[in-house]
């Protein structure tokens, strides 16, 4: 069968772009010395040489602190980029495939210019048919497809330059992270996801008076474009224009921190991406305009959540050790003395403080660093919150530096408490088991009648656990096997004794006599081994 010359040539020509693309990429790597050794830095920089499309994948991985070590989430926060605007065209052309019908048979009118240009799509102004005036956000043509072949292309690249960073408690491995990058982008793509979260949130928050999310336009929204209600209002980082309106900086602090609070403890469901770009101020209210990076917590770990917070509050080492091994999945065997120093010198360092003056979003991050180092990773959705709470937190400490969030956090939890408290149903709780520790306490007297009478007959069996014993099992079992052979020696020369085997030193036979010499030599050593590790 006969392929097509037209498909053969684009195919070839295909191919010849997908080679120059992997050439540049090989390039870029090798300029930035990635064969020497993997880096924060290095990283950074080749996401910045390859395109504004790798510096959007790097700004999501930098909340990834599940996936990254801190090091690297803090250098690729830094990822900053100036997108071009694509041409109206191309603009025009995205929206007429979706739609199947010419622009103006949609929109009464539309702006050729954006009010926002971004690596995945950039937002434009328009007027509906009814005339209501909407944002609609436009995917770039062809931006999957790019950003497939490119992260093909780079576990090819990284392969070729067997990339890997080395750090103290794990291997940093480039395909699991672009791997991960490939599966977030490609929920940002998806702008129908993006309107369900714009619906769940707005659920979440219907009881908030002063918070809410622009209107979705669902019957013009599709995969690649989003239409939602236009806000005008303010920036929440443009001091000025606020105070000139009348608004109370603190007050909109305030109820930031604790809409956000809100959306972690009560809703587990939380924007993930609180910077100024993300909120705007209208009529009093607070605006979420961008849905598109959504942290989730289960209902599982906002318990965990409260109870860590509460553990912070008292300084309850334990209780945050709990806490972590609960939420987190343990990888290797932990050592617990390690990971209990670790969380003791975190609180050390806090500790002092004071509440009013701890930075909670970097306390978060020491405690995932603390997992991490101890092999233990923490679910996306905490990782995620982590990265979310330095970002509200530097939002705060310009809008209202007095705005303190681990005590709104405290005390919308002690209300919570308060409110759910219900004194018959503690007393019955209580009270139930009293009555259990009672039945208890009179089995005492007949088990312990049980165990001597086994005990006296020699069929008492005691199950202990050694803490450590890893590190002790290779040096026993060394000299355990020492001491069967210095046994064996021994007695082999013992038999040999009674016979009269030639030749013989003072009447002993000379290969018993070497026996018992190699099994005093072996003694001894046992001993002296024994002595130093006491």
């Amino acid at each position: 069968m006969h392929q097509n010359p037209a498909n053969k040539e684009h195919q070839e020509a295909l191919s010849r772009k997908h080679s120059g693309r992997l050439r540049e990429i090989i390039r870029i790597l090798a300029k930035n010395q990635m064969h020497k050794g993997v880096t924060p830095q290095k990283v950074r920089a080749v996401l910045e040489d390859l395109g504004p499309t790798f510096v959007k994948l790097g700004q999501i991985m930098s909340m990834r602190m599940d996936a990254l070590p801190p090091a690297y989430c803090e250098e690729l926060v830094k990822l900053r980029v100036d997108v071009r605007p694509m041409p109206f065209s191309d603009v025009q052309s995205v929206i007429e495939a979706e739609y199947g019908k010419p622009l103006l048979q949609v929109f009464r009118s539309f702006e050729e210019s954006p009010i926002g240009s971004a690596s995945i799509a950039q937002v434009h102004s328009a007027i509906l048919k009814n005339g209501s005036r909407v944002a609609v956000k436009v995917q770039r043509p062809g931006i999957r497809e790019t950003m497939a072949r490119d992260i093909a292309l780079l576990h090819r690249a990284a392969r070729l330059f067997n990339l890997a960073h080395v750090t103290r408690h794990q291997v940093i491995d480039l395909h699991m992270v672009l791997d991960e990058m490939w599966q977030v982008a490609q929920q940002e793509m998806d702008f129908l996801l993006e309107a369900q979260n714009a619906e769940e949130f707005r659920a979440g928050n219907a009881d908030v008076a002063f918070v809410s999310v622009p209107k979705i336009e669902h019957s013009l929204t599709t995969t690649k474009v989003l239409v939602m209600e236009f806000i005008e209002g303010y920036s929440i980082d443009d001091l000025d224009t606020l105070h000139e309106h009348g608004y109370d900086l603190t007050e909109i602090g305030a109820k930031l921190a604790d809409n956000y609070v809100k959306q972690i403890i009560d809703e587990g469901f939380f924007q993930a991406d609180p910077h100024p770009g993300n909120l705007r101020i209208r009529d009093g209210k607070i605006i979420w305009i961008d849905m598109g990076m959504m942290g989730r917590i289960s209902p599982k770990d906002k318990a965990l959540l409260r109870q860590a917070v509460g553990a912070i509050v008292k300084g309850d080492i334990e209780e945050i050790k709990h806490v972590i091994m609960t939420m987190g999945v343990c990888h290797k065997s932990i050592d617990h003395d390690q990971l209990y120093l670790d969380i003791d010198a975190l609180f050390r360092k806090y500790g002092s403080m004071g509440m009013a003056n701890i930075d909670l979003g970097k306390m978060l991050e020491e405690v995932m660093g603390i997992a991490k180092a101890n092999h233990i990773s923490m679910p996306k959705g905490v990782s995620m919150l982590g990265r979310g709470m330095i970002t509200i937190e530097g939002v705060l400490a310009v809008l209202s530096p007095e705005t303190n969030i681990i005590e709104i956090m405290s005390n919308r939890m002690f209300s919570e408490i308060v409110r759910d408290f219900n004194w018959q149903k503690e007393l019955v709780s209580t009270m139930r088991k009293l009555y259990q520790s009672g039945r208890k306490m009179v089995d005492i007297p007949s088990q312990l009648s049980d165990f001597l009478r086994l005990a006296l007959k020699g069929q008492a069996k005691v199950n202990v656990k050694f803490l450590g014993a890893e590190h002790l099992a290779s040096a026993t079992i060394n000299r355990m096997i020492k001491c069967i052979f210095s046994s064996a020696l021994l007695i082999g020369s013992c038999l040999i004794c009674t016979t009269e085997m030639q030749p013989k030193i003072l009447h002993i036979p000379l290969l018993g006599l070497v026996g018992f010499a190699a099994a005093l030599v072996l003694g001894s050593w046992v001993l002296v081994d024994i002595r130093r590790g006491k």
